[in-house]
């Protein structure tokens, strides 16, 4: 069996980079790089991916749709990690574990878009409690997100790790406050929810890793779930799934003296769900990687399920 020809547009960046350092020594990929004295050349790109079975695009938005238009062989298959595409028909929402549709449609597409981190804890709590009958499509949803400042772009990594930090970076820090965060469309349209959520993203002073959040009240819920409902309902959609676990809703194992530590799942490619709370208000959690579950580790699971490989080479 023939390896399958890898490039990767965009591997400077933070996604390209990891998802660099998990694929290189796969024996089953056949790595394509290019000069980077050409990486910004269109023609030897355009070549590149032409020349791929499957290209990761790890590229802001603009410069992942230039990518895509310069595919002429029918059979490169595109996975972007970049906002471009997440909302469109005709592209695969990379997040299987949703439904046995995302994960059919990611194994058949030629075009697969990697869900954004935020979005991608948010969707594994709304999605479900949308599907399953217990929130109405208009419930007025708020998610509130903590994250390791690794998501945060070139320019911010740098001030985070100099050692003339400013003292306000100390601090976590609350941002998109004009409510028009670019993960918004995304959380919506994926999630099935009406209305747009009202969305509090903060980044903090560590690494990777996040806990997305979205608090309930019971009385707003259809037939008003306890706590116990909530949690079965979650256990059964997420059963069987290696990536994605519900942990046990009561038991010293689940808090750690009743926290909920947001960076315990970097590296990983796992997502954890939480059902807190009591029979009149329910906390969801999603904890996850921001650079693994919600970044370079999701693109490379579903290039394993494109692709044939066992969906969890290269992933922990």
């Amino acid at each position: 069996m023939k390896n399958t020809k890898v490039y990767i547009d965009g591997q400077a960046g933070t996604t390209g980079l990891k998802l660099f350092e998990r694929i290189k020594n796969r024996s089953d990929i056949e790595l394509l790089t290019i000069d980077p004295a050409l990486h910004r050349d269109n023609a030897e790109r355009a070549r590149l991916i032409n020349e791929s079975d499957v290209t990761f695009l790890c590229l802001p938005d603009a410069a992942s749709i230039e990518a895509v238009s310069f595919v002429e062989n029918p059979n490169t298959r595109i996975i972007d990690a970049s906002t471009a595409h997440r909302t469109k028909p005709d592209w695969a929402y990379g997040f299987p574990e949703l439904s046995a549709a995302h994960r059919e449609k990611i194994q058949t597409s030629k075009r697969v878009a990697v869900p954004g981190c935020y979005a991608s804890g948010f969707a594994a709590l709304v999605y479900p409690m949308i599907q399953s009958g217990m929130m109405p499509a208009d419930y007025p949803v708020s998610c509130h997100a903590v994250s390791g400042y690794s998501g945060a772009g070139k320019n911010a990594i740098a001030i985070y790790e100099s050692n003339e930090k400013p003292v306000d970076f100390n601090s976590p820090r609350q941002y998109a406050l004009g409510l028009k965060h670019k993960h918004l469309p995304e959380m919506q349209s994926v999630s099935g929810l009406t209305y747009a959520p009202l969305f509090n993203p903060i980044i903090c002073d560590y690494y990777a890793g996040m806990v997305v959040s979205v608090p309930l009240h019971c009385r707003l819920l259809n037939g008003s779930p306890s706590l116990e409902d909530v949690h079965a309902m979650f256990q059964a959609h997420y059963a069987g799934q290696r990536f994605v676990k519900v942990r046990a809703l009561h038991g010293e194992d689940v808090l750690e003296n009743g926290f909920l530590p947001a960076n315990t799942l970097a590296d990983t490619n796992l997502l954890e769900v939480f059902v807190c709370g009591n029979d009149s208000q329910i906390l969801l959690a999603a904890r996850l990687d921001n650079l693994g579950k919600g970044a370079s580790g999701a693109a490379l699971q579903c290039f394993n399920i494109m692709t044939g490989a066992p969906e969890e080479t290269g992933l922990v």
